[in-house]
């Protein structure tokens, strides 16, 4: 239901990147396939946000959009996501920003479970607002067989400039 309300005000992962300039990367480039499942096999965004309802029920994050290597993710903020001076934490930013990593991922190599965060870096840029939600705008920029690399932008509203950058690195379980 969250999802739906949300997604019927969103914009389109390609239409937030060209908003806030994530569309213009430069380097990134296309990686070879061969290693990837056939993209009839992915999952959809139905299926991904099934799996992490079902993995992580404790998360608030909202899927927005996926995409083959991309993926849009958004967190409501409230009072337990502030802290003193009225701006949202580095930790739901961070939170954000891990998610947006992960569900691009999925949308990538399928569902796989064990993936995990070995790195991730992320630079604060101004304050959030403390009305809006977060909204984490992913690309990846590297699939390997078994890391995998991506960047993502956070803004605080849709208009506004990016309030944080962060650049991840996720290991891929090796296939049994």
């Amino acid at each position: 239901m969250r999802q739906e309300a949300l997604h019927a005000e969103s914009l389109s992962a390609e239409e937030a990147a060209r908003l806030h300039g994530a569309a213009q990367i430069s380097y990134f480039i296309p990686v070879p396939t061969k290693h990837l499942p056939p993209t009839d096999r992915l999952p959809n965004k139905a299926q991904i946000i099934d799996f992490l309802a079902r993995e992580f029920p404790q998360s608030k994050c909202v899927v927005e959009e996926v995409g083959e290597g991309s993926a849009t993710i958004s967190h409501p903020i409230g009072p337990a996501q502030l802290r003193p001076g009225d701006t949202v934490s580095g930790p739901l930013l961070m939170t954000v920003a891990d998610v947006a990593l992960y569900v691009a991922i999925l949308a990538t190599i399928g569902l796989v479970p064990l993936a995990v965060t070995t790195n991730l870096n992320i630079n604060f840029l101004r304050k959030p607002a403390a009305r809006n939600p977060i909204v984490g705008v992913c690309k990846l920029l590297k699939v390997g067989r078994i890391l995998v690399i991506g960047e993502v932008a956070l803004y605080s509203d849709r208009n506004e400039p990016m309030v944080a950058h962060a650049v991840g690195t996720y290991s891929i379980p090796p296939k049994r």
